[in-house]
């Protein structure tokens, strides 16, 4: 029709969309560890290199073991001398027993005889004791990763004096994958995350600062024990496979919690919902090409698709791009963009329901 205002429009449709909540936080190492020395030597050898991944068990670090393994040969020979002690303490127990049975030795004899026996058993506990000392100290010497992850950056080389009290470590190792991801939410929506989390675990999708580069998907591991009244938010931490190592460490990122989805919801391109001075209204295509001006309330925006709670029917034409050209009444030419324009994409996994 000449003088029809070119405008974009979309189809008002029912669908599935699913309810997320959204929020921001910080990638932690799923596990840290600061390995430092737990006793005093010379740092003969660091057996991995900066950036290696390691299992658990893997050799970390040697410190120079002579000095236990001497410590371990003579606590051992200690015990091998008490016990060489205690086997003569125990014949001569016998030879005095079989003596006084006969009155050649007194009863004070057999229980000073038997009192020695006691003193070197307790000794030779004491040796048992000393021995495990030495082993355990000499096991230290050799360093392995007591997690699976990632070596950090060496804060000391071979050479170096370390001690078990020192502060800082000889290197840090840290569990990427899989990785947590921390984040915070208004506190108002913790009854619904626990009710959703009755149903099954929950999907989060980590993206990027920019809130659409997509990093990751995951699940939900648990809301923090506490809310902090301060801010009124409380934490949740998700735990993410990360197999290409997208998410590090320390990185910020945007999550979208999904908590469920919505069956058979009537909604529509974000764009089509305009800001009036008192109220929510879209531009409604009439069959005659005319558009009219209707008020509607918006349940909520899913990024991209609006899901309307009063206003709209289902199959209706809104304009969707042109609308600052717009009044009541006017003639329109439309382009129909699609119904799913802007409908943002739902999580692979299972929904947990609503």
């Amino acid at each position: 029709m000449p003088g029809a205002v070119p405008v974009t429009t979309a189809r008002v449709t029912r669908q599935d969309v699913p309810v997320f909540i959204r929020g921001i936080g910080t990638a932690q190492a799923f596990q840290s560890v600061q390995v430092r020395a737990r006793v005093d030597g010379t740092l003969m050898k660091v057996a991995v290199q900066e950036g290696q991944d390691v299992n658990q068990g893997d050799l970390i670090a040697v410190i120079d073991p002579r000095p236990f393994r001497a410590a371990l040969d003579a606590a051992t020979a200690k015990k091998q001398q008490d016990e060489a002690q205690l086997a003569n303490a125990q014949a001569d127990l016998v030879r005095y027993a079989s003596l006084a049975k006969q009155s050649f030795a007194s009863r004070q004899q057999v229980d000073t005889q038997q009192t020695q026996v006691k003193q070197f058993i307790a000794q030779i506990a004491g040796d048992a004791a000393a021995v495990e000392t030495a082993q355990l100290n000499l096991s230290y010497c050799f360093i392995e990763a007591p997690v699976q992850g990632r070596i950090g950056l060496r804060q000391l080389d071979a050479g170096n004096m370390v001690h078990a009290t020192d502060v800082v470590p000889i290197i840090s190792i840290a569990q990427v994958r899989p990785i947590s991801v921390v984040f915070t939410v208004p506190q108002d929506d913790l009854p619904r995350i626990a009710a959703a989390m009755e149903a099954g675990k929950l999907p989060v999708t980590a993206f990027a600062s920019d809130g659409k580069t997509e990093l990751d998907q995951g699940t939900l591991l648990t809301p923090d024990n506490t809310i902090d009244s301060g801010t009124g938010t409380i934490k949740l931490k998700a735990v993410f496979p990360n197999p290409h190592n997208r998410l590090w460490p320390g990185q910020f990122v945007n999550a979208r919690l999904q908590l469920g989805t919505d069956r058979n919801a009537l909604a529509v391109s974000t764009q089509a919902v305009q800001h009036g001075p008192e109220n929510l209204y879209v531009y409604v295509v009439q069959p005659d090409s005319t558009v009219a001006r209707k008020p509607v309330d918006v349940a909520r925006d899913e990024g991209g698709l609006a899901v309307i709670a009063k206003g709209l029917e289902d199959g209706q034409v809104v304009v969707t791009e042109g609308q600052s050209r717009l009044q009541a009444g006017l003639h329109v030419a439309p382009a129909e963009a699609g119904s799913s324009q802007g409908a943002p994409k739902a999580n692979p996994p299972a929904d947990p329901g609503t």
